[in-house]
């Protein structure tokens, strides 16, 4: 069974952005549910391997907080035997297994991982088969349209597939693997899945204020919303949109709250091994639409470090 969730916004899991010290913070703000950033089940038997050794455990590697709960981790790769170890070595750490099945980076699909395995339905039903039969804990799926314009409509058979198997929640981002990113969401899709499906659905796309939320569940009758992009360097959208939901308002913040939540993200981000490069990226989205961001996002391309990077934040307050 699915876990009690706190509000009906959710924190997508993204490469290099939902990071254990991002998705705390979204989850202090009020995200319901936030998911890791997909994992490779090959790469989690390789390091679970290692830790063993070491007498550590699969934590080290995919690094959380109690205080993140309920967790979600996020599996990507279509080899059976690998999926079904995989599973089992997270499970006894988090709350819900999420399987990939929308990623659209060409070095997913290349290894029939990610969106690519929309279209294979037989070996999608024995990916979700095992799954389901590896773990007792709740597993959830992430898709998106189809693979090509063509294909649109998949996404209706996966879903089936799916929760004939056993599966206890979609999240749907109406784009094609082909479009990646451009163009728009195409919000009636997330609609139609929810008229045909009995297990909760989660619409996921161009989700970027309080307004577009209610838009969506008002419009396609989603049982909860999932935010990617617009919650990168701005936490503050999942309190926005809770008070939305409730009231019809929500509090605005200023720059400076920004520039203060992301010195809370560089404190919390010294409890785990986030690589300085991620830890740069999130500094350049916590300064967009920030007076003189532009400036500011040159100069943090140059540093080498975390001091540098203190150093040209703090003097964003100026």
């Amino acid at each position: 069974m699915l876990p009690e969730f706190s509000s009906k916004a959710f924190l997508a899991p993204m490469a290099g952005v939902s990071d254990p010290a991002l998705r705390l913070q979204c989850k202090q703000m009020g995200a319901g549910l936030v998911v890791t950033e997909f994992t490779n089940i090959h790469s989690i038997i390789a390091k679970e391997n290692q830790l063993k050794e070491n007498k550590k455990t699969i934590q080290e590697f995919l690094e959380y907080s109690e205080q993140e709960r309920p967790l979600s981790v996020q599996l990507f790769g279509s080899n059976l035997e690998a999926l079904e170890k995989a599973a089992k070595i997270v499970e006894p750490f988090f709350d819900i297994i999420d399987y990939n099945m929308g990623c659209p980076a060409p070095h997913v699909t290349q290894q029939m991982a990610g969106g690519a395995l929309l279209q294979e339905s037989n070996l999608t039903k024995q990916i979700f088969s095992t799954l389901v039969n590896a773990v007792k804990k709740p597993v959830t799926l992430k898709i998106r349209l189809g693979v090509t314009e063509a294909s649109r409509y998949l996404f209706k058979d996966v879903a089936q597939i799916a929760e004939d198997e056993g599966i206890e929640m979609i999240t749907l981002h109406p784009r094609t693997v082909s479009q990646g990113y451009s163009g728009n969401a195409d919000w009636k899709m997330i609609k139609d899945l929810k008229e045909i499906s009995k297990i909760p659905i989660v619409g996921n796309g161009d989700i970027t204020t309080p307004e577009d939320a209610k838009k969506m569940i008002d419009e396609t009758n989603c049982d909860y919303v999932m935010i990617g992009r617009g919650a990168m360097g701005n936490p503050f959208l999942f309190e926005q949109i809770n008070d939305f939901l409730k009231t019809g308002t929500y509090q605005e913040y200023s720059f400076r709250d920004k520039l203060d939540s992301f010195f809370e993200y560089m404190q919390l981000s010294k409890n785990y091994k986030i690589k300085f490069a991620n830890i740069k990226g999130q500094a350049m989205r916590f300064t967009k639409g920030i007076s003189g961001g532009a400036k500011i996002r040159s100069k943090i391309t140059f540093t080498k470090n975390i001091e540098e990077l203190e150093r040209v934040m703090t003097e964003a307050y100026r």
